[in-house]
């Protein structure tokens, strides 16, 4: 619980609310409702752990923020969320209804657990640790299996390291899905590349021989897409996006936009995990990323 003040507000409640939702609890000294609600609100903060955060405003001490969100009445509690109040109550209710009102909109516990394992993960993978960063999200996705980012993480990782297997274990839960979550369709692109590459016996004849076809005729878009899934079946991306680029330069329609989709996909995959930086500082983007999501812009858009 900390204490807010006009000078400390929009650190402690408009830019924390942007991570984590604000219970603002409007209160007074001389208020008795406010004594009775004032540590239950406390308890409820320790039970959920991380879930929201607690503060409280003096009303008569701060009348400005008093009158800034409209208070008639104390105690009055107001929920911040991405800087926004989202909702509130007024009056000293019992625990229970001040859970039930907070369930509506804090994350689960499950959702908070998760999230910190994905981190965590990330971590691990930059320190080189795959085995853990593995673990951790295998953790995650079993405790929030609605994590998609952690589900991407954990699948993204298992086919890098070519365990196909257990990647399409992990990623059964949400294929029905998958079409629907852009992310998750990329991984599906990604592995449907992969399996169309296993009658291949040998790659580079393979690769040799569409580019043959394709010296012949720079219009055959068929033999360059199939190309282009052989690179990314085997990880080449960067020359993969560049047969796609071809298709679209010449058309970008073709095959339903199949093109476009794949290369879509390709950048999803490549883009690595953002650099933490200070806060309301933009994080750099990729270098690779940035220059073909550039080169498709301009293709697309021409």
């Amino acid at each position: 619980m900390i204490n807010v003040t006009i000078e400390n507000f929009e650190t402690e409640v408009i830019e924390a609310s942007m991570h984590t939702p604000v219970l603002v609890d409007f209160w007074a000294p001389w208020c008795g409702p406010c004594k009775v609600i004032g540590p239950l609100l406390e308890k409820v903060e320790i039970d959920y752990a991380g879930r929201f955060k607690l503060v409280k405003i003096d009303s008569d001490q701060e009348q400005q923020l008093a009158q800034a969100f409209g208070i008639k009445s104390i105690p009055t509690c107001v929920l911040l969320m991405n800087g926004q109040p989202v909702d509130g109550f007024m009056g000293a209710l019992p625990e229970g209804q001040i859970k039930a009102f907070l369930d509506k909109h804090v994350p689960a516990a499950e959702e908070v657990e998760a999230a910190a394992e994905e981190a965590e993960a990330l971590d691990a993978l930059a320190e080189g640790d795959v085995e853990g960063a593995l673990a951790k999200l295998q953790h995650a996705v079993d405790t929030d299996p609605n994590n998609d980012d952690a589900r991407f993480d954990l699948v993204k990782l298992l086919l890098e390291l070519e365990r196909d297997d257990d990647a399409k274990v992990a990623f059964a839960p949400v294929i029905a899905k998958s079409a629907a979550v852009r992310r998750l369709d990329s991984l599906n692109r990604w592995m449907k590349a992969r399996d169309a590459q296993d009658m291949v016996a040998d790659p580079e004849a393979r690769a040799a021989e569409l580019q043959a076809k394709i010296a012949a005729n720079k219009r055959d878009f068929d033999s360059r897409f199939a190309l282009a899934q052989l690179l990314l079946a085997h990880s080449q991306f960067v020359p993969a996006m560049d047969e796609l680029l071809e298709i679209l330069m010449r058309d970008k329609a073709w095959n339903e936009e199949l093109a476009r989709k794949t290369f879509i996909a390709i950048l999803d995959i490549i883009e690595p995990p953002k650099p933490k930086v200070a806060e309301g500082q933009v994080p750099p983007e990729d270098p690779t990323v940035a220059t073909y999501r550039r080169r498709l812009s301009s293709v697309v858009l021409s």
